[in-house]
């Protein structure tokens, strides 16, 4: 039997091979059958994103998070499509609600640092890419950005700290 599951699952899965234009019509299946469903909105508004349609994941993210506000994923994506079109106060703000529902997502607190580092706002973006550490100690894209940021901050010990920690992952990203 065909359910919102179902073709939820589905959708996910071709959306992960790098398929969203054949996910985005089942997630369209799944929510005719729960349109009240706000995973099932954001999983859309993820293959609508993939596509490059940011407009209409605007629109579905948007649509999760009238139904729940506290979808910390949402927030997140809408986040990444606001630096994506270089909104960074825009982007910044959905980060922070983000955190707000999920304080401990080292991707979040990565995501936000690179907004700060991009603006220059290099000791903000410090303290984002050491939560982020601090949460996911061998998280590789956190540790890159905090070894490119105390460097620009002039803080060559800890970027040589950070250098070898990269280096002791032996390029296991993260």
């Amino acid at each position: 039997m065909e359910t919102a599951a179902f073709f939820n699952n589905s959708g996910i899965a071709l959306t992960e091979a790098n398929r969203p234009y054949d996910a985005i019509p089942l997630f369209q299946k799944a929510l005719a059958l729960e349109p009240e469903n706000p995973m099932l909105w954001l999983n859309l508004g993820i293959a609508q994103q993939k596509t490059g349609d940011y407009e209409e994941a605007v629109e579905s993210f948007q649509k999760a998070l009238n139904i729940d506000e506290s979808c910390a994923e949402a927030w997140l994506s809408l986040g990444l499509i606001n630096y994506e079109i270089e909104e960074f106060e825009l982007s910044k703000e959905c980060y922070n609600n983000s955190l707000l529902f999920r304080n401990n997502d080292p991707k979040t607190w990565n995501n936000l640092g690179v907004v700060f580092f991009t603006e220059g706002n290099f000791a903000e973006a410090r303290n984002c890419f050491e939560e982020s550490v601090s949460l996911a100690p061998h998280y590789y894209e956190a540790l890159y950005n905090l070894r490119d940021t105390c460097r620009e901050l002039g803080d060559y010990r800890a970027a040589a700290e950070f250098e070898r920690a990269i280096s002791g992952l032996n390029g296991n990203k993260t």
